[in-house]
């Protein structure tokens, strides 16, 4: 190992830490665009301005409004993504308990928001190893030392870490450098010595055979007393060559090396203390996990049983996460939160009413028109319109088509019609339901029939048909508007409907005509007819936002006239209205089938007593209309 990869004994890895040439570390610029995010159940998914910037994602309303403030923000240091399974455009964002549902315009857009996110946290020093250094030498020094103390307690009372001792080692490691080559070079000497010795050994043992006694020129050998020869050797003591003491430096590599062996024994204690240390920490962040893991287990299976959860995963859809059960039970929550609303709001207006009465005139004329245009519910238009064959307009035949079959079997009895079924019966209303399904979706064709006294067949389709007294009795719409003014009793309507979560919310487009049935003899009653059918309209395509359902509805009335007694004339007290309604709805969606036929079960009889309650209070005391 050469000085350069040696260890550095004050332990700063400041060194390795990668830098621009200012110095400074690299840092990210500003991203942003334009995102879907998921705000409620209501309003669903909206554009949003979304900035990332600095290491936390932002978002305003529009790019517009940056300058406003920001309506939200994450900061990214501890931010959970999850790219969603089925949607390819999806990611969310969540930090605790807050989660942001967000949508690209396609996947490779939501590619680079995970990038540049990623390459924010990296910036940030979040998340990486490299961050820890970025603190300073010391402070990491610090934390690895107060670490080691609590794993080897007798070797930092001495003052020493395992990177001091491995410091130590490098000095070791120098210091028996030198001493090696410090002994090969004596050693080298000595070899030498003895080489060169031996050479002169054999040249006196060449000059004796030749018979040179005598002293050499340079006084190497001379006569002894006993006529033998002697070389005059130099002194091969420890300190004869080069000055060197191969007593001193043997007992100082002795020393070195046994400093070695000590050192690399306190290293092996102190390892296999912070491995048992490090084994500890282990075995408890693995048990840390198995508890997590558990308890998120939990808290999703909690989460999967709160249907009131407001996220695009647990709404009607063909990926959604919540099962039938939970469907149910919040569609019927909800009807129960809307039932209730209105109760309130009936009784509010009882209450309006009775403190400030209409005087009869403003409630009901007898003169004027009718028309599809913005009026008050005060005076509203009473001229009842009856069609006349020649009502002419280019939804002439599909109109007569659907009243000649409305006529034809809608009035058939369901009592010897096994498919059939009596769903409700409530004194004098019947509700009959025959189960139909087509490509799973339900289709239950629904017939009810209802009598009600005191109100004439006429009256009865006037108010379901005039779309001026359609907020006053019908509680589930939203929003509607004329789209097409046909004639003056046909029009194309568009609506929406009030949407009960988790169920997706729900538009119809329909034309809605009224006709009064020509009686064959004088004996038949007198009846009139409103149908509703879905048609198409330029001014009203299907959007995102809803799910267009389709229908065939129809609403029959006939009007039976008991003769009063004597000469009195007819009152409200001798006329009886017979209704047949039938529905024949196609919801469209992926609502399952049990929750639709629980909620048509229960609103079908709901909205007619509304109705006809709501009909006979309009013409309470007032003329009757044949």
């Amino acid at each position: 190992m050469s000085d350069n990869q040696s260890w550095n004994s004050s332990g700063s890895e400041e060194d390795l830490e990668p830098r621009e040439e200012s110095g400074h570390p690299v840092s990210t610029g500003e991203f942003s665009g334009v995102l879907s995010k998921w705000t409620n159940y209501i309003h669903g998914w909206q554009d949003r301005w979304v900035v990332l910037k600095n290491n936390t994602l932002s978002y305003y309303k529009s790019q517009d409004e940056t300058e406003y403030g920001c309506r939200g923000s994450l900061c990214l240091s501890k931010a959970v993504i999850t790219l969603h399974g089925f949607d390819e455009c999806r990611l969310d964002i969540s930090v605790n308990d807050s989660v942001w549902y967000l949508r690209a315009q396609d996947p490779e857009h939501r590619q680079q928001w995970i990038d540049s996110i990623e390459l924010h946290r990296a910036d940030s020093g979040y998340g990486s190893e490299s961050s820890l250094r970025r603190h300073g030498s010391m402070l990491s020094l610090t934390s690895a030392t107060s670490g080691y103390s609590a794993t080897s307690t007798s070797s930092f009372k001495k003052g020493h870490s395992l990177r001091e001792k491995l410091a130590e080692m490098e000095t070791f490691r120098d210091i028996l450098c030198r001493q090696v080559d410090t002994l090969q070079k004596y050693f080298d000497s000595c070899s030498d010595a003895v080489s060169k010795d031996e050479l002169q050994r054999d040249k006196i043992v060449e000059d004796d055979e030749d018979d040179f006694p005598n002293t050499r020129a340079d006084g190497d050998f001379l006569h002894n007393n006993n006529g033998s020869k002697e070389k005059l050797f130099q002194s091969l003591s420890p300190k004869g060559i080069n000055g060197i003491d191969f007593k001193g430096e043997a007992i100082t590599f002795k020393a070195t090396t046994a400093g070695i062996l000590a050192t690399l024994s306190h290293c092996i204690d102190l390892m296999v203390k912070r491995e048992d240390s490090w084994q500890k920490r282990v075995d408890k962040e693995m048990e840390k996990r198995r508890r997590i893991e558990e308890s998120y287990k939990s808290a999703l299976n909690d989460l999967k049983k709160k249907s009131h959860f407001g996220g695009p995963d647990y709404e009607e859809g063909p990926n959604s996460l919540i099962n039938e059960d939970e469907f149910f039970d919040a569609v019927e929550a909800a009807l129960d939160r809307q039932d209730k609303i209105e109760e309130q709001s009936q009784t509010e207006k009882t209450r309006i009413q009775r403190s400030s009465p209409v005087p009869l005139a403003d409630v009901y004329s007898s003169t004027g028109s009718h028309r599809f245009s913005d009026k008050p519910h005060s005076q509203p238009s009473p001229a009842l319109i009856v069609s006349a064959p020649h009502d002419v307009h280019r939804f002439s035949t599909e109109v007569e088509e659907m009243v000649q079959s409305h006529m034809t079997y809608s009035l058939q009895d369901v009592g010897g019609d096994a498919n059939w079924q009596l769903v409700v019966e409530e004194g004098e209303m019947k509700v009959y339901r025959r189960e139909v399904e087509e490509n799973g979706i339900v289709l239950d064709p629904l017939k009810a029939t209802h009598s009600v006294k005191g109100v004439t067949g006429h009256e009865v389709c006037h108010y379901f048909w005039d779309t001026a007294y359609r907020n006053d009795w019908e509680t589930t719409i939203e929003n509607f508007n004329v789209v097409e003014t046909l004639s003056e009793n046909a029009a194309i309507i568009y609506q929406t409907h009030k949407r009960v979560w988790p169920a997706s919310q729900r538009d119809v487009l329909y034309l809605s005509a009224m006709r009064k049935i020509l009686a064959n003899n004088e004996n038949d009653p007198d009846t009139w007819l409103v149908c509703n059918f879905s048609v198409d309209h330029d001014d009203a395509q299907p959007t995102n936002k809803c799910v267009r359902a389709k229908i065939n509805i129809a609403m029959i009335c006939q009007t039976l006239v008991s003769p009063p007694e004597g000469d009195k004339e007819i009152s409200r007290d001798n006329i009886l209205c017979k209704i047949t309604y039938v529905a024949n709805v196609n919801p469209g969606g992926w609502a399952p089938a049990s929750v639709l036929r629980a909620v048509a079960k229960r609103e079908y009889p709901k909205f007619l007593k509304r109705f006809t309650s709501y009909v006979q209070e309009k013409t309470d005391g007032k003329p009757i209309l044949f």
